[in-house]
């Protein structure tokens, strides 16, 4: 049983962690709203980057739906011919996930974090074999012109059942230096 304010919970630290990690520049608003009902984005010609956060307790399955539209693509890879725009959403998408597996280290010890994988949108309808507890859909908007959409599950193997700290100051934090 995954109780109301978890669901709340994971809500709340999915949408803190993607404003603070998908808008790429200074002055880029984010914007993150999780849809009603369990209505599945529509993933024609789309695939998923999927990430995994691991505990003994429970599961949490994050989908980002990506696709080829023009705009969404020139955003992330602003210029940058050398990789992809799989490569380049890849790393935003790693960074997003590491931000919410660190805040739920605050409440869960022991999480594990997958490396992402990418999967064609047909794989969808399979994932509900994982009998998730908690479902969500969120609309993510980037400076009202790039729109992208990430499917949140989480799977309970006992119950689970914690409140997000929502007074907590985040920490300055830099880009990773290599000696």
């Amino acid at each position: 049983m995954i109780s109301s304010q978890t669901k709340q919970s994971i809500n709340y630290i999915f949408a803190k962690a993607a404003k603070a990690t998908l808008a790429l520049g200074s002055g880029d608003q984010c914007q993150v709203e999780v849809l009603p009902g369990k209505n599945e984005v529509e993933l024609s010609g789309k695939h998923v980057v999927v990430f995994t956060i691991s505990s003994f307790l429970f599961r949490v399955v994050i989908m980002f739906h990506i696709d080829s539209e023009p705009t969404t693509q020139n955003y992330f890879l602003k210029g940058k011919d050398d990789k992809s725009f799989t490569e380049i959403f890849t790393e935003a998408g790693n960074l997003c996930v590491g931000k919410i597996n660190h805040e739920l280290l605050r409440y869960f010890p022991h999480l594990g974090m997958s490396t992402p994988y990418i999967l064609s949108g047909e794989c969808i309808p399979f994932l509900n074999k994982l009998k998730p507890g908690y479902q969500s859909q969120h609309a993510i908007s980037i400076n009202s012109s790039i729109c992208l959409h990430a499917t949140v599950y989480m799977c309970g193997y006992a119950p689970i059942d914690f409140s997000a700290d929502k007074n907590i100051i985040e920490e300055a934090t830099s880009e990773l230096e290599l000696f």
